[in-house]
């Protein structure tokens, strides 16, 4: 499945949600279903984040490099490529060079 390139008929919250003091940078989309995505940035380092909702990321443009809470294994993830995180679990995400776009989807 190709990564989206717009999206119509939404909701977008203007506040930004900025993590790890502006090196990860997101804005919530909020679709009519009442679902929601996040469209975002990830500037050079490694961040980990934890999750509540089960989420699929796919990456837009750059590449970083994924490991998932509880897994030995790392991979990397270029772009048009993704990767699912489980609910209630985390993962580890770094970019080494550039900035990686991305889109987050809470999966139900």
């Amino acid at each position: 499945m190709p990564v989206a390139t717009e999206f119509s008929g939404v909701t977008v919250v203007t506040k930004a949600n900025v993590y790890f003091e502006g090196r990860v940078v997101s804005h919530t989309v909020r679709f009519p279903d009442g679902s929601r995505k996040t469209l975002g940035l990830i500037f050079p380092g490694n961040f980990y984040f934890g999750t509540e909702a089960a989420e699929r990321m796919e990456i837009v443009s750059g590449t970083c490099r994924v490991k998932l809470k509880g897994s030995a294994e790392e991979i990397e993830v270029v772009a048009g490529g993704a990767f699912e995180v489980p609910a209630k679990s985390g993962f580890d995400v770094s970019v080494a060079s550039g900035q990686c776009e991305y889109i987050c989807s809470f999966l139900p």
